[in-house]
């Protein structure tokens, strides 16, 4: 799931101001699954407003904006990092505005109280003192010439452990995973070193401390991220190098066998909610899952299908990118404006989906995991493979992908290969009442305590 807005630095510029916008200003960003608080600081320098806007919530940093004024009282900018622009009235002594990502418009309005943060529970998260050692590190992807920051935690500071690297899923996720208000990889770390396995988990590229460029990178290069930092926990002292593995969340589980099927040094592998079948197919089968939990009516899905299958033949096909955004908008014009509009959704809005829908479906990470197939990485690994997948996950489906991953192991030959359906259990590996990813907030647990001894019973077992 792709975070809706991370820090973001303003440079605002501007010609004559009557009112005094310098200060601090706070709103929250609703969208469906979350809300994220936004706090904008700003400061006058000369003729121009230099503002740093901040998501508490978040805590990323850096993302610049472009084409911004503040003009008879109405504030606007563009952040082209992220697709997005903000557009706001100053009036009554606050903001009235509209932040819009990929064509999807989301209301901010910004005041001078600050929004206190509304803590979930989240019973399994660590607090500090850990019983164990703890280090921020960093490592360089010497193939992408940037650095990468994350934690390692260890049993101990001293001695020789097996060790496991996280491998975040989709979107632009911190070292812990954070996802509206779970800390995935935090409780798994967590579990794990207390069970005497070492543990390393990252942010992703151009995230929170890590450098480097989050747009516009592929699965392919997350994969050189994660054969980095496998390198690196192989350097250190403390770590057992013939038990060291990976562990891989969704995408993360695509990535896994990427590096493994590469690096015969990988002792294992655990593939949580991990893709085995090729991306077209995927989102086929998470696009109906989801419609129908959403109670779409049988004919309605079938329709949908019969476009999605259409808009995915055509990412397949066409690989010039320009021309790639001119077919997908015109069958999304000729095809499902006229369906939405028939349900009564303005026409002005279904523009607005449809020109995000293009944005999103056209970007170089969406075409490149539309058109890969994980089969053949996967048929080259020759290490023990767990594969956990809860049978409520409407966005990895349990069956097809369980399956997929069996027949590559059946075609390679590794007889080392274990997969498994853990009931109940959401795409997050929560204990869940219908899977549907809008539960995923409200959900106290974060990771089952089914699925999290699944896993350290099983990498015990491998490094004995």
């Amino acid at each position: 799931m792709k975070k809706i807005v991370t820090l973001l630095t303003l440079l605002i510029t501007t010609g004559l101001f009557a009112q005094d916008i310098t200060g601090s200003w706070h709103g929250l960003l609703t969208f469906p699954g979350g809300k994220l608080r936004i706090t904008i600081n700003v400061k006058q320098s000369e003729n121009n407003y230099v503002i740093t806007m901040d998501s508490p919530d978040q805590g990323a940093t850096g993302i610049p904006t472009e084409k911004v004024k503040f003009e008879n009282n109405a504030l606007s900018f563009t952040i082209p990092a992220i697709n997005g622009d903000y557009k706001g009235t100053y009036e009554n002594n606050g903001f009235t505005g509209t932040f819009t990502q990929n064509n999807y418009p989301m209301q901010l309005n910004l005041g001078r109280e600050e929004i206190k943060a509304e803590k979930p529970e989240r019973p399994q998260e660590p607090a500090k003192p850990y019983p164990y050692y703890s280090e921020e590190v960093t490592f360089k992807n010497e193939k992408a010439g940037i650095t990468l920051a994350g934690t390692l935690t260890m049993p101990k500071k001293e001695g020789n452990f097996p060790a496991v690297v996280l491998i975040s899923g989709s979107g632009s996720q911190n070292r812990d995973e954070e996802l509206l208000g779970h800390k995935p990889f935090l409780v798994l770390a967590d579990h794990l070193t207390r069970n005497g396995i070492a543990v390393l988990r990252y942010d992703d590229r151009g995230v929170a401390a890590s450098g480097g460029e989050f747009e516009g990178a592929t699965t392919d290069d997350f994969a050189t991220d994660a054969a980095a930092a496998f390198a690196y926990l192989q350097s250190l002292p403390s770590i057992n190098k013939k038990k060291t593995g990976l562990i891989g969340h969704s995408e993360g589980g695509t990535i896994a066998p990427i590096v493994a099927s590469k690096n015969n040094e990988v002792a294992f592998i655990v593939l949580m909610a991990g893709t085995a079948i090729p991306g077209d197919e995927l989102m086929m089968l998470q696009n109906y899952l989801l419609g129908k939990a959403n109670g779409m009516p049988e004919e309605e899905l079938t329709k949908l299908g019969n476009i999605n299958r259409k808009v995915y033949d055509v990412i397949k096909e066409e690989k010039d990118g320009q021309v790639l955004k001119t077919k997908l908008q015109s069958m999304f014009n000729s095809e499902l404006k006229p369906l939405f509009i028939s349900k009564g959704i303005p026409a002005n809005q279904v523009s607005q989906y449809i020109n995000m829908q293009v944005a999103e479906l056209s970007s170089p990470w969406y075409t490149n995991f539309i058109r890969y197939n994980p089969a053949p990485a996967l048929e080259k690994v020759q290490c023990p493979i767990l594969a956990l997948n809860g049978d409520k996950d409407l966005q990895v489906a349990a069956i097809a992908n369980l399956d997929a991953i069996k027949r590559a192991a059946e075609k390679s030959g590794n007889k080392k290969v274990i997969t498994k359906q853990l009931a109940g259990l959401n795409h997050l590996f929560q204990e869940s009442s219908t899977g549907s990813p809008s539960e995923y907030g409200n959900i106290e647990q974060t990771i089952a305590p089914s699925a999290l001894n699944e896993i350290s019973e099983w990498i015990i077992k491998q490094v004995k």
